[in-house]
């Protein structure tokens, strides 16, 4: 089993990653990654997340670090578990179930003791079999804090935080693609303008989409203030759903507008610019497409990174803040 020696760039304390489970405030236990491969240097997903493409019979590891974020001390388990992509969501499974992917993954040490404000380092495994089927394969590692029951306390409760796993097995190289297929513009009975795309994974990867909607020349000229699209969706590959620009103002004029919607996952981006008129309450109106950019990433082959020696290389911005699943 060959082990490839990636060059990897360290990660700035803005990469931690927290689980949905985790609450509003510091939430006791902090995640976050210390390196990725410097081929993603320039992918915000590889910052948060493991993502890799390998070959079958390779190994490869990734240094995180949990943090204690309370004045008590706390015993924090570490172990990866099952996730998958359900409905263009992805899904933890329950506790600590497995699935191919979580059995090749191994973490150390299984078990920190932190005090207060403390922080320690861990390592995750991945060793891919050599008969490793080729396909994506998702996972996560979880660091989980446990608090039994207790003389005040009736009710104990179980925090989990960590990051996910997006793996792709392959002999040759890796490539993501999408394509924004068609755009809508609706609003809903009580008048709320909205606007949907929808969006086909033409590539071998899975997306996790995030971007932006601006709408010019309105009426008169009106231009209106560019609105985020509502995160959430993770395809597949081949997989096609939809993303949704919600929360416009009322009292946007029908139109029409020129939309300038702009999409991507990571270091895959795809623009659209299109027509469309907001229609009447609890009607849709199909926009019409005026231009489109088109841009898949190739990556190089699996390994391709072994003759890096696995030199570091420094990621020196500095930012205080958090990036939840």
């Amino acid at each position: 089993m060959t082990v490839v020696a990636h060059a990897f760039v360290c990660l700035p304390a803005a990469a931690v990653s927290a689980s949905p489970e985790d609450g509003p405030e510091l939430g006791y236990i902090g995640f976050r990654l210390l390196e990725a491969p410097v081929v993603r240097r320039d992918d915000p997903r590889a910052l948060k997340y493991i993502v890799d493409h390998l070959k079958p019979g390779t190994t490869i590891e990734r240094r995180f670090e949990v943090a204690n974020n309370s004045d008590t001390k706390r015993e924090v388990k570490l172990y990866p578990a099952a996730a998958k992509i359900a409905k263009n969501r992805f899904v933890f499974a329950d506790g600590r179930a497995p699935n191919e992917l979580s059995e090749w993954t191994s973490v150390r040490p299984g078990a920190l003791v932190l005090d207060p404000w403390e922080k320690a380092e861990a390592k995750v495994t991945i060793r891919v079999p050599e008969d490793a089927r080729p396909g994506e394969r998702y996972a996560v590692v979880w660091a989980q804090n446990e608090t039994p029951p207790d003389a005040q306390h009736n009710i104990g409760s179980i925090m989990r935080v960590g990051t996910r796993v997006y793996l792709d097995i392959s002999d040759s190289g890796e490539y993501a693609d999408f394509r924004i297929t068609k755009l809508v513009a609706r609003r809903d009975k009580d008048g709320q303008p909205s606007v949907v795309a929808q969006v086909h994974n033409t590539g071998k990867r899975a997306l996790d989409l995030q971007g932006k909607l601006r709408l010019l020349d309105g009426p008169g000229g009106l231009d209106a203030p560019g609105r985020a699209v509502t995160q959430g969706t993770t395809l597949p590959p081949g997989g096609r759903g939809t993303v949704s620009v919600d929360g416009l103002d009322r009292r946007l004029p029908a139109g029409p507008w020129t939309a300038r919607l702009r999409l991507e996952s990571g270091t895959v981006k795809q623009s659209l610019s299109a027509r469309l008129t907001f229609p009447a309450p609890g009607g849709t109106s199909l926009a019409a497409l005026i231009t489109s950019s088109h841009r898949g990433i190739w990556y190089a082959a699996a390994g391709v990174l072994a003759a890096c020696g696995g030199a570091l290389m420094s990621y020196r911005r500095r930012r205080a803040a958090r990036s939840r699943f």
